[in-house]
């Protein structure tokens, strides 16, 4: 979650909400300076992991035991999406990632994030890595999808199957 600078990174001073570029904004009021913090979303890459014919949901760590989403990840410095999200397929679950389809880009504004999500259909053996603590498997036709970013992007994929994914109402914090 993006969270508000109190002192501007370049000059140390304060800072004070002003209005600039059409929005209020946490900024420098130092002439010299002229920081803005502009709050720019981060952009997130989220993998709809295909494996053994079914969807593939993963639990994070820090989640309660009923939530269950997509992988999902931070592009690095440098990376393009399509890099980024085989990546973290490889990386949270050690499969093999075969092709990453654009799904959609979706906002999660509760994270201040841009998602950039892919069907991505993967082989191998599942291990999960240090921030991930289970998964699970649903077939398209018992996959639900949840009221935030990730859950649009399943929904949407689901939906191009020709599938009509109902909600699922446990999400309140997962992307």
């Amino acid at each position: 979650m993006s969270r508000p600078y109190i002192y501007c990174p370049q000059c140390g001073q304060t800072l004070q909400m002003v209005h600039t570029g059409g929005m209020q904004r946490n900024a420098c009021v130092t002439p010299e300076c002229g920081f803005v913090q502009w709050d720019n979303p981060v952009p997130v890459v989220a993998a709809i992991v295909e494996h053994e014919g079914k969807v593939l949901l993963a639990r994070n760590i820090a989640w309660p035991k009923d939530w269950y989403a997509l992988i999902t990840g931070f592009l690095e410095r440098g990376e393009d999406p399509v890099t980024g999200v085989m990546r973290e397929v490889k990386e949270e679950l050690d499969l093999e990632p075969q092709c990453a389809n654009f799904v959609g880009i979706y906002e999660f504004r509760r994270m201040n994030q841009l998602i950039i999500a892919y069907h991505v259909p993967a082989t191998g053996t599942v291990k999960l890595n240090e921030e991930l603590n289970d998964y699970k498997y649903e077939t398209f036709e018992e996959a639900r999808y949840w009221d935030a970013g990730t859950g649009y992007a399943l929904r949407d994929w689901l939906r191009g199957k020709g599938f009509d994914p109902k909600t699922v109402d446990w999400v309140r914090g997962a992307g």
